[in-house]
This record gives structure tokens, C-alpha cells and sequence, in this order.
């Protein structure tokens, strides 16, 4: 990913969205769950590593336009991600859940939305088919 702002002494970036990819904020927990069910599907991924505990997934440029699932966010133009550096994948401060892999940098819109609202579950007064 190349960095199209200033580095921070951890050598961390803020990269702008929407120019390359958009990107996806979910709650950890569930952003976890949705990689472990998008499996290889899934691209790269980034922990913020701080109190906000979400993940960033990263998604193909305009996704954010129609994007749309409770309790997730899309970021697009004019909105920034902090990107660490190749290969951290661990705290504190982001690292890499998923490191970036120059075959499967984003993942799948419809994939990811599918996983994320399997990872979700269902609500309240909705069952299940099958």
C-alpha cells in the first residue's frame, strides 16, 4: 500500500481512502468472526490496536457509496486509515490481522458484507432458514 501521508515514529501511516480502495470499520469481535468465515476470500486487514477495538477491511473503491449494515462503517473519500508496517502483527497501537498480500489486497464486497451479517447473527424476531 503506498503511503500518501506522514509516517508516525512507529512507523505507522495515514493513508487516504477512496483513492486506491475504500475500507469496511467493524467491531473486533465480529470483523474476527467475518475473517474466519471469509477464510481465503478474505484480504488484507487491519487492527486499530487501540480502545476503539475495530478492524478495517479493504474493499474495492466506491463499495462505501452503497454500502450499508447496521452497526459497521464505511469509509470513502475524504475519510483516512492508519496502515502499519509490513508485516507488524501485533499491538500495541495497529498491526495486521491479515497481512496485506500483493494477489489479495481487498476482499470481496458481497463476500465481506455476507460473512459480516453471518458473523452478526440473526435478530431479534428473525430465525435462521434451513
Amino acid at each position: 500500500m503506498p503511503s500518501t501521508q506522514l509516517p508516525s515514529a512507529a512507523g505507522c501511516v495515514l493513508q487516504d481512502v477512496g483513492l486506491e480502495w475504500d475500507a469496511i470499520r467493524v467491531p473486533r469481535q465480529t470483523g474476527l468472526a467475518a475473517v474466519a468465515v471469509l477464510g481465503p476470500q478474505c484480504g488484507a486487514v487491519v487492527e486499530s490496536g487501540d480502545s476503539r477495538s475495530v478492524v478495517y477491511f479493504f474493499v474495492p473503491r466506491g463499495t462505501a457509496n452503497d454500502w450499508e449494515l447496521e452497526n459497521t462503517k464505511a469509509l470513502g473519500r475524504g475519510s483516512s486509515v492508519t496502515i502499519p508496517p509490513p508485516r507488524r502483527t501485533q499491538g500495541p497501537g495497529p498491526h495486521w490481522r491479515m497481512c496485506p498480500d500483493p494477489h489479495r489486497l481487498m476482499t470481496d464486497a458481497n463476500a465481506l458484507h455476507t460473512a459480516l451479517t453471518d458473523a452478526f447473527g440473526p435478530r431479534l424476531g428473525e430465525e435462521r432458514a434451513g
